[in-house]
């Protein structure tokens, strides 16, 4: 298929109750086992992909490093990989937008905390600004590639706590009116919170869930539309590998 059908096929897994569930990968072995296993679509995250290139998050690669593991991923399967860009990395929209797409994605993650620059927070126009520039440069490029609009509010405990959701609230929406098709209020919330969430922002919500910990029913049941996993699937692999090889330790 060609990237703008890959991207149309990705944009309408995202169904409020029914969500699309895209396994976080890091490489292709990872990306094979998650669609030989029935998912339709994958992410590529930052975070496992630092760890399996012996890197740090919070960008310690580079974008073309992180691109170069995505396009080995998409080169591997046979549906469409969204990717974990983090804040940019500092390069131009339309760097962005032309290296996603050579390296075979259709979907991306943009983040509003910029950890080259000591780990600030964008503010609230300027992440709007940037999800701007990236939806008219996937317009220039022809592909209207899925735009995850992530803030790191309540993950990072930013600001006094009552507010948090309503400034987690008001940053979406802007990037919502700026062109992002997804929006990810990042971290791991109680059922009222993703509750008001999913039913205060006006596109579908992106939910992380932590497999063998969560259930697919219940985030459903609280309206999300997307999950994915963060660093928590390679985590889970890692704690089964470690079960598998305990018995065979000499020393």
């Amino acid at each position: 298929m060609s990237l703008s059908s890959d991207a149309s096929t990705f944009l309408a897994l995202h169904q409020r109750g029914t969500p699309g569930v895209f396994p976080t990968v890091w490489d292709p072995w990872s990306a094979q086992l998650a669609v030989d296993n029935g998912f339709a679509a994958l992410t590529v995250g930052s975070h496992p992909v630092a760890t399996a290139l012996g890197r740090a998050d919070n960008e310690g690669m580079t974008l073309e490093e992180m691109l170069a593991q995505v396009a080995l991923i998409t080169a591997s399967v046979d549906v469409p990989v969204s990717a974990d860009l983090e804040a940019g990395y500092g390069a131009s929209a339309d760097g962005i937008i032309d290296r996603l797409l050579a390296a075979g994605a259709v979907g991306l993650n943009i983040e509003d905390t910029v950890h080259s620059e000591g780990g600030r927070l964008r503010s609230t126009a300027e992440h709007a600004e940037l999800i701007g520039q990236l939806r008219k440069a996937a317009d220039r490029a022809g592909v209207h590639v899925v735009v995850n609009a992530r803030t790191d509010i309540l993950l990072n405990g930013v600001g006094e706590p009552e507010g948090r959701v309503d400034a987690t609230i008001e940053k979406l929406r802007a990037a919502a009116d700026a062109g992002a098709d997804v929006l990810y209020p990042v971290g791991v919330h109680d059922d009222e919170t993703s509750r008001r969430l999913t039913a205060e922002l006006p596109l579908p919500v992106n939910a992380i869930a932590r497999p063998g910990q969560d259930d697919l029913a219940r985030l459903a049941g609280l309206g999300v539309a997307r999950i994915t996993f963060g660093p928590h699937w390679m985590k889970a692999v890692g704690v089964a590998a470690a079960e598998l090889l305990a018995p065979w330790k000499t020393a």
